[in-house]
């Protein structure tokens, strides 16, 4: 299989100890780009510093809404400045975060729409994280998109809202909830959806798919998201992984011969 990890975050301190092998083993398993994904901005930082260090590992920069109140004007101008860089594809993760509630609701907002306009700024898509954020999520998005692209990371809402963003134009990102056993609903969705529109991610060093549940996750575990996917679309695993690939392709704006190679085959519609 090949396969590109859309939502990474090998910077953060998990793996401190192995981050080289873990690069390692992704490549062996067939994952052929990793888009590591901001969460503040010294994350956004390190993650530049880790797509300029492996030629295929790529970064986006965002400020998470655990700390949106963290986000003023120098950090804004920051995150601009590294947004234009070679290696950076996208601006996140960005978004709502109303289970936690780490920041007060009003700010993550506002946090959210200046992070919009600065991937309509730049040209970038953006990444969102959403949890029980379903209603403002999309009047935001509704008031602020224009059009450059977006995915929803980790995708864990219900049939409406996956309509309602893909009716926007966006992509949902699937990761390792996909495989446990009581993520029936989701297995529906994923079953529901337009193949074109589907992504793969790890969200490594978090949600671990079975059969690796409860070990810290990594990018090389992305085969068996694939597989499962697979499964539920009646697709072998192969195939599953050139379509999700050259959705990763078009959503980032992965490098061209990438995007060739697969529409070449037939897998890009």
């Amino acid at each position: 299989m090949i396969l590109v990890d859309t939502h990474a975050h090998l910077d953060f301190t998990h793996f401190d100890g192995d981050r080289e092998e873990i690069i390692e083993r992704a490549r062996n398993n067939g994952v052929i780009y990793i888009v590591n994904v901001g969460s503040d901005l010294e994350s956004s930082r390190n993650s530049l510093e880790l797509a300029e260090e492996y030629p295929f590992i790529y970064a986006a920069v965002g400020v998470h809404p655990h700390d949106a109140d963290k986000l003023d004007d120098t950090v804004l101008k920051e995150l601009e400045e590294l947004a234009v860089r070679q290696k950076v594809l996208a601006i996140g993760e960005i978004g709502l975060d109303y289970y936690y509630d780490n920041s007060p609701r009003d700010i993550q907002k506002e946090a959210f729409q200046n992070q919009l306009k600065l991937a309509e700024k730049t040209g970038l898509p953006f990444i969102i994280h959403n949890r029980e954020a379903d209603e403002d999520i999309l009047a935001i998005l509704k008031d602020n998109y224009t059009g450059n692209g977006g995915i929803m990371h980790c995708f864990g809402s219900g049939l409406k809202m996956a309509w309602e963003c893909l009716e926007l134009g966006l992509y949902l990102a699937f990761g390792g909830v996909i495989t446990f056993k009581n993520a029936e609903e989701l297995r529906g969705i994923v079953k529901e959806i337009p193949l074109e529109r589907i992504l793969l991610e790890t969200d490594c060093p978090y949600l671990t798919p079975v059969p690796f549940r409860g070990r810290r996750n990594e990018p090389g575990y992305l085969r068996y998201i694939a597989e499962k996917i697979a499964e539920i679309r009646g697709l072998h695993p192969e195939e599953l992984a050139e379509i999700t690939t050259a959705n990763a392709a078009r959503a980032y704006n992965l490098p061209v011969e990438v995007q060739y190679q697969y529409q070449k085959r037939g897998s890009l519609k």
